[in-house]
């Protein structure tokens, strides 16, 4: 029996509890496993490192974690609970506009508030990506604002067989575009002022690059779609195709943004890993199968949302009113590593 000093207050007094005895499961579906506290004032960053077999299991399982309830409502707090679960947090690049908030926490990517952010598991356009990301509410929406999120397993199974071998075969190729009239340009993202070492970058990260007039930048990434999870041996889905293809935006996005470039010229687009197009029919299937699939929940505050980035995709429903979370990443990986 797990015997832990869990228990929280100014004295930080040790207090035994057994495991069962402190926190209480709950889940109506696959995902999330809900965690609540049984009694007043546990301290879950302590309880986690005394339960990381537990947390491990169950976030394999489940693919989604919701700590609720235990009053995470700082930025430390967060981060701290975050090192219980990573020995090591993502030090942020500037691939994202994402505001940093204390150590390793930062907020959400910048995204519209009236537009949905689709899903997608976590950088899986770069060749290195977090295997655990992590959520903390501050503050939940006035409406909307939901973080919904999809099993990359059940994506695997369901998508049409001859759509999911011919990703399978070809991979998919990230197509970014940087330059300042639309996103970041290559400066920011790379935190760099000199090209050398841009090329450096890409060719470590396995991707190619192709520099153009004004000071622009083209890079062509091929990743997988689909990857093998390490310690399970399941299948998943994982790519962002969604995220890049223009079929996946709404029709006055991606109308504003055809008359202004060329398809070669958007700021990001993919396209199987041979360079042929994505057709739009296929997106739209693949669309349809998360938007069948995805599980949403209100967020409340101090909500802490644990996600294995292999198992599990996420997005971002639209919101009204101030919306605070914070996000932390840890345990970064690669393809090479999951022989991807």
């Amino acid at each position: 029996m797990n015997k832990l000093n869990l228990i929280k207050n100014t004295q930080r007094q040790a207090v035994l509890f057994s495991q069962n005895t402190l926190i209480k499961l709950e889940t109506n579906t696959t995902l999330p496993l809900l965690i609540k506290p049984n009694i007043d004032h546990i301290d879950l960053a302590d309880w986690a490192k005394g339960n990381q077999e537990f947390i491990t299991e169950n976030l394999l399982k489940h693919g989604a974690i919701l700590f609720r309830q235990f009053h995470i409502n700082t930025a430390s707090e967060f981060e701290r609970f975050s090192l219980a679960i990573c020995s090591e947090l993502f030090n942020e690049n500037g691939e994202h506009p994402r505001e940093v908030v204390s150590g390793n926490v930062y907020t959400p990517v910048f995204y519209p508030a009236d537009q949905q952010l689709l899903w997608h598991n976590e950088n899986t356009f770069n060749h290195q990506w977090p295997m655990k990301i992590l959520f903390c509410c501050r503050q939940p929406a006035q409406q909307g604002g939901e973080t919904p999120i999809v099993d990359s397993r059940k994506i695997f199974q369901l998508i049409d067989p001859k759509i999911r071998e011919r990703f399978i075969e070809k991979k998919v190729m990230y197509i970014r575009n940087y330059s300042n009239e639309l996103g970041l340009n290559w400066q920011t993202v790379f935190q760099t002022q000199e090209q050398a070492k841009v090329e450096a970058i890409c060719r470590q990260v396995l991707s190619d690059f192709e520099w153009k007039p004004s000071d622009r930048l083209r890079t062509r990434s091929i990743r997988p779609a689909v990857v093998k999870h390490p310690q399970t041996g399941e299948m998943s889905w994982f790519n962002q195709a969604q995220h890049w293809h223009p079929a996946c935006l709404d029709p006055n996005t991606r109308e504003s943004l055809f008359s202004s470039f060329s398809a070669e010229d958007l700021p990001r687009n993919c396209y199987y890993g041979d360079g042929t197009p994505i057709e739009d029919s296929v997106m739209t299937e693949i669309c349809a199968v998360y938007q069948q699939l995805e599980v949403s929940f209100p967020w409340q505050q101090g909500d802490v949302l644990l996600l294995d980035n292999i198992l599990t995709a996420h997005g971002r429903n639209p919101f009204v009113g101030e919306r605070q979370l914070l996000v932390a990443m840890g345990e970064m990986t690669s393809f090479t590593d999951v022989g991807g």
